[in-house]
């Protein structure tokens, strides 16, 4: 056999030896229903579970090529960090596919060292194809503000929350997009908002939505309305009743301590506080009866100053209470 003969035998059992591997490697079925949901910037891709048998737990392997990879890096795939040999069939795409750009996706199946064909998405995808919802709140009345929560906030969007007095909603317009006003925006990681400076007794209405940009934004929840509480129709009966329950209670205060002035003689404050009286032997009769008759007379005043002093300090309390 002449050396070219023996060169070509070589690389034909070379070729016999590595293509039974080679075609051992690619015999699983590709991924069946291969389809791409996207709701409020969340994408996830799926697919049909593998109906081949395998005698282990079967993975799957998903990559992407956006428009910098197909353009620039000559069609190179990148592997999505999360989705690598997962036993699951659903992968979470959101950040992965983070631009406004065409996206080619596909998914590929391993049952120990044998692969699949990769299974790629018929069309290709776009995060602005996204299906976006009005926001799921719920709004309670705390104090004098406005509590919303979001159960279910979007993630690479945010939530835009309008405020308006109920009968006013045609004004709203002018405070869209203003932090400070009735109106604002909430960065997606948010799922709380406290709505204050609101006027007590008026009725607010709130409702919500999903926001992209100007271009992509959902429609608006129902709107919920809410009373804070205060000087509204409940307060009107309030403030009255309250003056005039403090008026009566003061007036039967001053007349019983009045009455008590007049008709309780000096004596009967003697007999109440009485105290005991300097030794014969260091005051005199006429200077014990003199000091006797003033300090009758200081008690006198003083539980009277007392009296109208604990008067005005409780109708204070009882009209800052009844306000508060």
């Amino acid at each position: 056999m002449t050396p070219p003969a023996q060169l070509q035998t070589l690389m034909v059992v070379v070729v016999l030896m590595e293509v039974p591997n080679h075609v051992g490697l690619l015999r699983l079925p590709p991924p069946l229903r291969v389809s791409m949901k996207s709701i409020n910037m969340r994408h996830t891709l799926t697919w049909r579970p593998l109906q081949a048998a395998c005698n282990t737990t079967v993975l799957y392997s998903v990559q992407y090529q956006g428009e910098f990879e197909l353009q620039i890096l000559n069609g190179h795939w990148v592997d999505a960090p999360e989705c690598r040999q997962i036993p699951d069939t659903r992968c979470d795409l959101t950040f992965d596919l983070g631009s406004d750009s065409d996206y080619n996706v596909r998914v590929q199946a391993q049952c120990g060292q044998d692969l699949s064909t990769w299974t790629q998405l018929d069309r290709t995808f776009n995060r602005r194809h996204t299906v976006l919802t009005a926001p799921e709140m719920a709004v309670a009345v705390v104090g004098g503000t406005l509590q919303v929560s979001f159960s279910s906030p979007p993630l690479m969007a945010s939530i835009r929350v309008t405020v308006w007095r109920k009968g006013h909603e045609q004004r709203v317009g002018l405070h869209i997009f203003i932090l400070s006003s009735y109106s604002s925006i909430i960065p997606a990681e948010q799922t709380e908002l406290s709505v204050t400076a609101l006027e007590e007794g008026v009725v607010y209405c709130i409702r919500a939505q999903t926001v992209v940009d100007s271009d992509l934004q959902s429609s608006s929840s129902d709107a919920y309305c809410q009373s804070i509480p205060g000087s509204g129709a409940e307060g009107l009966w309030k403030k009255p009743t309250t003056v005039a329950f403090t008026v009566i209670c003061t007036a039967g205060f001053l007349f019983a301590v009045f009455w008590s002035i007049i008709h309780c003689p000096p004596g009967t404050f003697l007999k109440l506080f009485h105290k005991e009286p300097l030794p014969l032997s260091l005051v005199s009769k006429h200077r014990q009866s003199h000091l006797e008759t003033k300090l009758l007379g200081f008690k006198h005043v003083y539980w009277v100053t007392r009296s109208l002093n604990i008067l005005l300090i409780w109708t204070f309390r009882i009209i800052s209470f009844r306000s508060g």
